[in-house]
Parts: C-alpha cells; sequence; structure tokens
C-alpha cells in the first residue's frame, strides 16, 4: 500500500512538472489610436492579449504627456496553434489605413503612423509577404506602412488599457467621429 501511494504520488508530482503552458508568440502593430487596435486585435480568435503602448523610440520611459518619437502601438499575444502570424498580419491590414503616411484618420503625426515590428527572420518574411498581397487589394493609394525590425516597447498607463471595454460610450463617440469605418471602406472597398 505504501509503494502504490509513493507511486501516486510520484506520477502526480512528475505529471505536473511535464504539464507545458500553451505556446504564445507575440507581435506589435501600430495603427494610429492604440484604442482602436487594441479594440480590433482582441476581438480576434487566437488572440490571448492586447496591450496598448508606446514603441520604437529612444526614451527611456515614454509617457501618453511625453512620447515623442515614439509610435502608439500595441502588443498583441497570440495562440499560435488558433492563429498563425501571417493570418494575424493579414487581419491586421484593413484594420488601418496603410496609405496615410501623416497619421491615422483625425489623429495626425508621428505617433498616429502605422507601422509593423516584428521579432526575427520568419516574421520579417511573413509581415513583408502579407504586405504585398495587401497592397494589392488596395482600393486606393499607396502602401506606406514600414515594417521595422524590434526595438522597444513600453506599456501605456492603466487607464489607457482595455479602453473600449471600459469606456464603451466615449470610445464609440471618438471612433466614429474620427471616421474610423468610413475611411476604412474607402480604402478597402468593404
Amino acid at each position: 500500500m505504501k509503494h502504490a501511494f509513493l507511486a501516486f504520488l510520484a506520477a502526480l508530482f512528475f505529471g505536473t512538472l511535464a504539464y507545458a503552458a500553451p505556446a504564445r508568440e507575440t507581435a506589435y502593430f501600430a495603427g494610429g489610436c492604440f484604442w482602436c487596435v487594441e479594440h480590433d486585435l482582441g476581438a480576434i480568435p487566437g488572440v490571448v492579449d492586447v496591450v496598448s503602448g508606446y514603441a520604437g523610440g529612444d526614451l527611456k520611459n515614454p509617457t501618453y504627456e511625453n512620447h515623442e518619437g515614439h509610435f502608439e502601438a500595441v502588443k498583441v499575444v497570440f495562440d499560435p496553434a488558433k492563429i498563425s502570424y501571417r493570418q494575424l498580419v493579414d487581419r491586421f491590414w484593413p484594420l488601418i489605413d496603410p496609405t496615410d503616411a501623416g497619421g491615422q484618420f483625425c489623429d495626425r503625426g508621428h505617433s498616429y503612423q502605422t507601422a509593423i515590428w516584428v521579432l526575427g527572420e520568419a516574421q520579417l518574411k511573413a509581415a513583408a509577404v502579407s504586405r504585398t498581397a495587401a497592397a494589392a487589394r488596395l482600393k486606393t493609394g499607396k502602401m506606406v506602412t514600414p515594417i521595422y525590425r524590434f526595438s522597444s516597447f513600453t506599456p501605456a498607463e492603466g487607464y489607457h488599457q482595455n479602453y473600449a471595454l471600459k469606456n464603451p460610450l466615449r470610445y464609440n463617440v471618438y471612433r466614429q467621429g474620427c471616421g474610423r469605418d468610413k475611411r476604412l471602406k474607402a480604402v478597402w472597398g468593404r
């Protein structure tokens, strides 16, 4: 009986150790106001988490009040068993206007420009192939969204996280007032 109990404990212990958490991957995107990008990418099946923040700049601790040189961006954690990196990038394009080099919709300036940051050669290749395919689908304009190698990402302040869920009325007034969906229809024809 003692040996059976010890065998049970060993199986329980080693079985627990053998459990591996599901694989997760990370992607980084900028598409104008991070509230909108966070909201839209977060609705995609296979996306586990989306964090609003600041990417691509040189400041050590960017904030909403001072993120000069940084893009408003999102960090996307996703389950590659449910959606591949390439599929995620393909889903990103119709959420932005990749033909506008000056910002997005009513938000103007460097902080609101579009971009993709890649982690490694596989992401670079997938993003580039996706970008070419998306450029061919544009109904107006020319693709200007750059692809960069990842350099930095700092999460935004807490009040920016899950903004659309926490403030649905304000979010919807902002989104509609900015003309985001109307412009996306013109760019993508949907």
